[in-house]
């Protein structure tokens, strides 16, 4: 019979490929600042405690929900022009500490960005 560390950890590493996985159907820009964005969260969550790792999986779950919600109502209804996300409640936004205030205004700065244009330029310009 597997242990309580052993079911946590499944439970882990099963919400980690559930969210990497519902990153597929992101635009390019959001899945790799998504990508990132999870992984490192979840690497500085490896070893928190049991209420604060409970707390962490609850929200990343509800994240996995809402995106799996989202993706879904996108592929019915505007494949063209995806909409993801949601607003923070204040409440929620109220609670966080100064240091997930702070990432949290990393993140938007990273995800509001303008995209990057890439400029090709005809070489047969410049061959002699």
């Amino acid at each position: 019979m597997p242990s309580g560390v052993s079911l946590h950890v499944s439970r882990v590493r099963a919400l980690y490929r559930r969210i990497l996985q519902l990153h597929r159907a992101l635009p390019l820009e959001l899945k790799t600042l998504g990508d990132q964005y999870v992984k490192d969260e979840f690497r500085r969550h490896k070893s928190v405690g049991s209420a604060e790792a409970q707390h962490f999986l609850q929200e990343w779950e509800n994240y996995a929900t809402m995106l799996g919600k989202q993706t879904n109502k996108n592929e019915e209804s505007s494949p063209n022009k995806p909409c993801f996300g949601s607003h923070l409640p204040e409440e929620k936004l109220e609670a966080l500490r100064d240091e997930q205030l702070g990432q949290l205004q990393e993140l938007m700065q990273e995800a509001t960005k303008p995209k990057r244009q890439f400029n090709v330029l005809d070489d047969t310009e410049y061959k002699s």
